[in-house]
């Protein structure tokens, strides 16, 4: 099928991104969010990042201008979808949202259009089973920060087609991004292999082995990471990152996916990294990060 009309819905951080590559590729783009302010924020950062292509020779002015003419902004999720050909929902990582707007969507998107969803962990298939078109309900899981980085984990429910499949890893392409295609079960492969590492990294420092900055730099230099991962915890979310360990605790029962009681007792007080402002590290200058005092020496 071919796909010239995107909706996505979320004006979050990886909604905003995922606007930006489809308005940068040439579909026109309508991005959905409750609130208003949301989405006017969202402007500003997609237009603030495609001044910083513009600067790097990725994009040239017209470009830019072109591409930003192509995004369009809704407050009505119902009259928004009525003419995609794919809805990407990129909404808070919380099932029963999800599962709510896949119904919505369901209802009134046109019936050859592909509802795809960003979760990092959640069941395409339970998603699928709410709709009557589970077969054209898939995992479109891009990678932050979206305008940069190339994979997009491409998840087959249990019920999703092969012609499904085949558009969005053709999708994936248009958009110069590197498709990988894996089955629906807890984290898929990024999260199923990341969490745990990070879970195991915030045990090394609850219990005291190292500080956060040692366990970062033993990653970093010891093992290449860009980022170490306390500092990409704080990064992606505690409060997303505890989400995503109990999706995996509670889907494969097993000890090792249990999330780390520092992990939980952080969340729990309102430390959850970048966004708040405090995490691992302090985040009140971002261009010179600090362990948070309640780790430093």
């Amino acid at each position: 099928m071919e796909i010239k009309n995107a909706v996505i819905i979320g004006a979050g951080t990886m909604g905003n991104g995922i606007c930006h590559i489809f308005a940068q590729h040439g579909y026109t783009t309508t991005m959905v969010d409750i609130r208003k302010e949301a989405l006017e924020k969202a402007l500003s950062v997609i237009s603030n990042n495609m001044d910083r292509q513009v600067k790097k020779g990725i994009l040239t002015e017209d470009e830019k201008i072109a591409a930003l003419a192509r995004i369009k902004t809704s407050t009505e999720l119902t009259k928004a979808v009525k003419q995609a050909d794919i809805v990407i929902e990129a909404a808070t990582e919380q099932i029963d949202i999800k599962k709510e707007l896949f119904r919505q969507i369901d209802t009134h998107a046109p019936a050859h259009a592909i509802l795809a969803s960003n979760t990092s962990s959640i069941s395409i298939t339970t998603l699928g089973a709410v709709t009557q078109r589970p077969e054209k309900v898939i995992g479109m899981h891009f990678m932050n920060p979206v305008p940069v980085m190339k994979l997009v984990e491409v998840i087959r429910g249990y019920m999703t087609d092969n012609e499904t499949t085949k558009a969005i890893m053709d999708l994936s392409i248009a958009l110069n991004k590197v498709p990988v295609e894996v089955n629906d079960y807890p984290g898929f492969v990024s999260n199923r292999i990341l969490m745990p590492m990070i879970n195991e990294a915030i045990e090394a420092l609850f219990q005291g082995v190292a500080g956060v900055e040692e366990i970062d730099q033993v990653m970093k230099l010891g093992m290449a990471h860009p980022m170490g991962p306390l500092q990409l915890a704080d990064f992606i979310g505690l409060d997303v990152c505890l989400f995503i360990l109990k999706v995996l605790y509670d889907g494969f029962g097993r000890d090792k996916y249990a999330p780390c009681p520092l992990l939980v007792n952080m969340v729990e007080a309102g430390e959850l990294g970048a966004k708040s402002g405090r995490g691992f590290y302090d985040w009140s200058d971002h261009k010179n990060l600090k362990p948070s005092p309640r780790f430093s020496k």
